[in-house]
């Protein structure tokens, strides 16, 4: 069998290019002088009829070659007829009949797309049957063509089902591919097998679903019937059709790899018989009207007899246009039939709620009722009447025909046929309700008495009589009675579940407790939530909290304050920590669904109480964290003062993660309500300065360090909401609008916050706002000035002199001090902008140094510079940028003040301060050589011998090579002056570098010149240079090479205690011997080979005990005991080798030796520092 083109060979290209136009002019208007249908065709409709979805092209030629078209056809079949509308299945079977094959497959085509697909059509083009040619010859030209008639092969295309235009081209017929042809029939005929059957498969699934269970569906429209097999498919197929046409393309790969079961390039495999509706945006866009459906279809035969279509096929019988007054009670009747039912069926809503209620009432009156109690209520069901009202009338038009009935007739029709449904639905909605009321049983025909009844029952073994029993055999019939069921349960279930695997019975106990009707039972559900587990550890307790909030979320602030806050209570003085912790996490994430006298009164009291009693660090960090949400939601402004002294107060706890969790959390939050009611700068900035000048008043003799650190912290961690304040009440605040132009935040521009908290971006809103604000900032400070801007007038003229005043008051030698103001000052001026700094901060110190050596009193020395101002505005101020000409600005500052304080014979402190807060950051190494350089070729030799100092501070932590390139050079130029004094000043850096350094050539160098100072003969004589390098040596000996030590370090001191003995100035004699003292108490420590020990350490120590027989009998014991024992281990040494060396001053023999030295020890006045070496490790 050959396959055989329906379309005709002879279509051109130069045809086909011109039907598009064709089918625009038949769409044209007759007064345009478009063709179309003569006025008297009866395919025209009236004025207000509805257009017609089907046009036919009157070009179109027939397989046989008669050219004749449809409307000429149809205006001769219906000639003489009167206006009227024809049936579509008429117009496709007189189609067929002539053999219009193209006409009616174009029809067929125009009806799939309008979603309105004819069974005559698609039958007849989906049964190859009609296109088989059934010999080798064609047929004769007169031959009459029937249905299934034969037609000529074309080469392009095998059937009308199998459009494969890459196997043929339009060349005509080759009979080389007859075979081909065949073999791609059978397989189309195969599938279209496969196909009927599941079609098939189909119906069947569709007719599972029960009887009963439809009726259920359908009396009860809230309950949506589950969807259907077919259904699915159906959809799947729409869903994936709109994502390939609107070029979701990989979305619909990923549905059709979901839906791997189904075929989505083919609508039949949905299944047969079913057509295939519009797609899923004409359905959206139909909403409102009723769709065709599968069932509403009418499947109609695809044969068609020669005499079933007459000529005049067309009923003549006139069609009176429907009424519109007609029209319009119709639509009034339907009207009033939709309220009918509306009323009824709020009625029978009111009389189920009254029924059930009944039920429940009865239940509960009847603990267990007894099977012969199941129709308690068959009595009062059975007395209500079932309503038979009409329900609302669907549309008239179901897709299947041109409407060619009356308005009026279809809708009496469909009222009759929704009235019968709807009667059916109630009825089945009223058996629905008596069955859920009552079960009944087959009862035997029996006579068998009650009494035996039971007794013979009583043999199943059933228990009923114990609790659980209890529980068992009474089934939960309602959500109230499911809640009853699980409070009673619950408390019995939780003992005997694993501590583990308890957490999984939080959802159970939190939804029961939510629902539970009875008070008493919730309490004791939420009980058992907060006991769940003995010492729940982090992931529990989160779990617990989650669902805690879930209860608040679901229950409101009122059962919050009464059911969980109570529980809560109970747990404060838990002797578990864990326990304790949770209620401390419980109140802040509580805190947003308390009601807000709540907040502020009983659980702030709480968290109170536990801050100042709890002893575990974890509870009270806990209790911080949420006093800082209490913080977040408070809005009681007389709760003020109270959050001020608990910010104190965990200020001052004895643990750093409390405090760091109120730098993280309790101050930006505090922060934040004292910004919303406007006392930030007015009131806790101010209180928190006032308690820091109180602290330096009472501490002139001694400052508590601990507290300053508490309060400058604070202060600092209100740095980032001060600029917040700033910014929103700048003049340029309402200008500030957020957009893609401006430029991002430069990372460095703040710096890092201790929390998100502290971060300015959250503090202000967003990123793309603060960057705005800042760019006006910037424009706002340096061309507009600060006129009218009250906060920034504050900070200006309020804070910044009191801070500097502040800063002048502290002790500059207290390191610890220093640093913390200038951390602050470093924070302060990079939050608030280089601008801000350069304009604002600066010129205010630079007011109060005055740094101009006119102004230096040669003998009091500037007292300004003497302060703890110059290493903070040095060190916090000047290095918070680190551009060029900030290095030069603090290279000159450190160089003028070195030069002011060296001319004015002031004390070093300030500046000893500055370098060595500097020097503690390797980045200033390079800028502090480079001070000090100016200091070593000043002309003054005052300038020189403070540089000289200034290297012992900042050349430990520097790098070798950086020592060897630039600081030895240094000091040895020095060494090279003629000044006496500015050489003395070189000898403790020059120890330092001995002390830290390994490299051996600068070892060497260092070495060569401190012998110079001891072996030079014009120093001999040099009783100030003697006392530096002795004091050198006890210093650095300990911790410098054990060969420098031995070959070095020991032999001088032995020469200088030598030279000691012969001093005839007292006084220079008993300081010599004092640090001799104290440097051989240092070196006592250290291991000393037996023959340095014979050679110099011994020896040394007889000339030191020569000189304090006379000069220090309390020194001379302790020297005595110290030779004895360094005697006695030498004497040792063969037997004590293996053990090595110990300590003489830890090995002193007897109890009287012992209570001798450390009676003396305690006598001595001498150097603390050097003392303290007496007890370092030995090296």
């Amino acid at each position: 069998m050959a396959s055989v083109n329906p379309f005709d060979v002879s279509d051109s290209d130069e045809e086909a290019e011109r039907r598009p136009n064709e089918t625009v002019d038949t769409e044209r208007s007759p007064s345009e002088g478009a063709p179309g249908p003569p006025p008297g065709n009866a395919f025209s409709l009236p004025a207000d009829a509805e257009p017609p979805t089907l046009l036919l092209s009157s070009n179109r030629t027939s397989p046989s070659g008669e050219g004749m078209s449809v409307s000429a056809a149809a205006t001769s079949t219906m000639a003489g007829g009167v206006e009227t509308r024809v049936s579509v299945d008429v117009i496709a079977a007189q189609l067929l009949r002539d053999q219009y094959i193209l006409t009616a497959l174009e029809f067929h085509t125009e009806l799939l797309e309008a979603g309105r697909e004819l069974p005559r059509l698609r039958d007849y083009f989906s049964n190859p049957g009609n296109f088989e040619r059934q010999s080798g010859t064609p047929p004769a030209k007169d031959q009459v063509l029937g249905p299934g008639g034969p037609l000529n092969r074309a080469g392009s295309i095998s059937t009308l089902d199998s459009l494969d235009f890459a196997r043929y081209s339009d060349d005509g017929n080759r009979e080389s591919d007859e075979r081909v042809a065949v073999l791609e029939f059978e397989l189309r005929k195969a599938k279209e097998t496969i196909q009927a059957l599941r079609a098939n498969l189909t119906q069947a699934a569709e007719s599972e679903v029960a009887s009963q269970e439809r009726k259920n569906f359908k009396s009860s429209p809230e309950i949506q019937e589950p969807i259907r097999p077919l259904e699915k498919r159906a959809l799947n197929f729409l869903v994936n059709e709109y994502l390939l046409k609107n070029e979701y393309k990989l979305s619909s790969i990923t549905f059709s790899d979901e839906n791997d079961d189904q075929d989505f390039e083919l609508w039949d495999d949905v299944g047969l018989n079913i057509p295939k509706p519009p797609d899923l945006l004409q359905l959206y866009r139909n909403g409102g009207s009723t769709l065709s459906s599968p069932t509403d279809k009418v499947d109609a035969s695809v044969g068609v007899a020669f005499g079933d279509l007459p000529g005049n096929c067309i009923s003549r019988e006139p069609q009176k246009k429907p009424d519109l007054s007609q029209q319009s009670e119709v639509v009034q009747e339907l009207e009033y039939q939709l309220n009918l039912l509306n009323s009824e069926k709020q009625s029978l809503a009111e009389q189920i709620k009254k029924l059930q209620s009944e039920i429940q009432i009865l239940k509960k009156s009847v603990s267990s009722p007894p099977p012969a109690t199941l129709e308690l209520c068959s009595s009062s069901s059975s007395s209500k009447p079932c309503s038979t009202n009409p329900p609302s009338v669907p549309s008239l038009d179901n897709g299947q025909y041109l409407d060619i009935r009356g308005v009026s007739e279809a809708g009496n029709d469909l009222v009759s046929t929704s009235t019968q449904n709807t009667s059916q639905s109630q009825q089945q909605t009223c058996n629905k309700t008596t069955s859920q009321q009552r079960v009944q049983f087959d009862q035997p025909n029996r006579k068998l008495s009650p009494a035996f009844q039971q007794a013979l029952l009583s043999f199943c073994r059933m228990c009923s009589e114990s609790r659980l029993g209890a529980e068992v055999s009474r089934i939960a019939d309602s959500e109230e009675s499911v809640m009853l069921m699980l409070g009673r349960c619950l408390p019995h279930i939780v003992p005997n579940v694993l501590l583990a695997k308890r957490e999984e019975l939080i959802p159970l106990i939190l939804c029961t407790a939510c629902l539970h009707p009875e008070p008493k039972e919730r309490d004791q559900l939420l009980h058992i939530l907060f006991n769940l587990i003995k010492r729940p550890d982090d992931e529990q307790r989160q779990m617990i909290l989650t669902g805690c909030v879930a209860f608040a979320r679901h229950v409101g602030p009122t059962r919050v304050e009464a059911e969980l806050l109570p529980q809560c209570w109970e747990q404060i003085n838990h002797k578990y920590p864990e326990r304790r912790l949770l209620v401390a996490e419980a109140c802040g994430a509580l805190a947003p669904y308390l009601p807000k006298e709540i907040r502020s009164s009983l659980v702030l009291s709480m968290l109170q109480q536990m801050l100042t009693e709890d002893k575990a660090d974890m509870v009270r960090e806990a209790v911080v964290k949420s006093l800082g949400i209490i913080m977040g939601y408070i809005d009681d402004s007389d709760k003020y003062a109270q959050g001020f002294e608990l910010m104190l107060l965990s200020l001052g706890d004895p643990s750093e993660r409390v405090v760091n969790a109120v730098h993280q959390v309790f101050i930006p939050a505090f922060a934040a309500w004292t910004t919303e009611l406007g006392t930030l700068h007015t009131a806790l900035i101010p209180s928190l300065l006032a308690r820091i000048e109180k602290l330096l008043t009472q501490g002139e003799h001694g400052l508590d360090e601990h507290k300053l650190h508490v309060f400058l912290s604070a202060l600092q961690s209100l740095i980032p909401p001060l600029f917040a304040v700033v910014l929103q009440n700048a003049p340029f605040t309402s200008r500030a609008k957020p957009h893609e132009d401006i430029p991002a935040i430069e990372v460095t521009r703040f710096p890092r916050p201790a929390s998100p908290l502290q971060d300015m971006a959250i503090i202000i809103g967003n990123r793309e706002l603060l960057s705005s604000l800042l760019l006006l900032y910037d424009h706002q400070l340096e061309h507009e000035g600060t006129t009218g801007w009250e906060s920034l007038l504050w900070v200006v003229n309020q804070l910044l002199p009191q801070l500097i005043e502040i800063v002048g008051r502290i002790n500059v030698t207290s390191s610890t001090c220093v640093h913390e103001f200038s951390r602050f000052f470093w924070r302060f001026c990079r939050t608030f902008g280089k601008i801000f700094t350069n304009t604002k901060v600066k010129p205010q110190f630079q007011e109060i140094l005055r740094l101009s050596e006119e102004n230096v009193d040669a003998s009091a020395g500037n007292g300004i510079l003497t302060k703890a101002t110059v290493p903070i505005y040095a060190t916090g101020v000047l290095t918070c940028y680190n551009q060029e000409e900030d290095r030069k600005l603090l290279v000159g500052f450190l160089e003028d003040v070195m030069t002011t304080l060296s001319l004015s014979h002031a004390p070093l402190d300030s500046l000893k301060a500055s370098f060595v807060e500097l020097g503690a950051n390797p980045v200033y190494h390079e800028l502090l050589l480079t001070v000090l350089w100016y200091g070593v070729v000043h002309t003054s030799a005052l300038v020189r011998c403070t540089a000289a100092r200034m290297f012992e501070l900042v050349l430990r932590g520097m790098s070798e090579a950086l020592v060897d390139r630039r600081a030895a050079p240094a000091l040895i130029t020095l060494c090279s002056g003629p000044e006496l004094s500015v050489r003395i000043a070189t000898i403790p850096a020059f120890g330092t570098i001995m002390e830290t350094v390994t490299q051996k050539e600068l070892l060497e160098r260092v070495k060569m010149q401190l012998a110079s100072f001891l072996e030079d003969p014009q120093y001999q004589d040099q009783h100030s240079l003697h006392m530096e390098i002795i004091r050198t040596f006890g210093r650095v000996g300990p911790n410098a090479e054990p060969r420098f030590r031995d070959d070095f370090v020991l032999p001088h001191l032995h020469k200088l205690a030598l030279a000691n003995n012969s001093q005839s100035v007292e006084s220079k004699r008993i300081d010599i011997a004092i640090h001799l003292f104290e440097a051989y108490s240092a070196l006592s420590c250290c291991f000393i080979s037996e023959e340095v020990m014979v050679n110099h350490f011994l020896p040394g120590l007889r000339c030191l005990h020569a000189d304090m027989e006379q000069l220090s009998p309390e020194h001379e014991v302790i020297l005595g005991s110290m030779i004895k024992e360094c005697e006695i281990k030498v004497e040792n040494r063969g037997i004590s080798d293996a053990q090595g060396s110990i300590s003489i001053a830890s090995s002193l023999v007897g109890e009287d030796a012992k209570t001798k030295f450390l009676s003396k020890m305690g006598q001595l006045t001498t150097s603390g520092a050097m003392l303290a070496n007496v007890f370092q490790r030995k090296k």
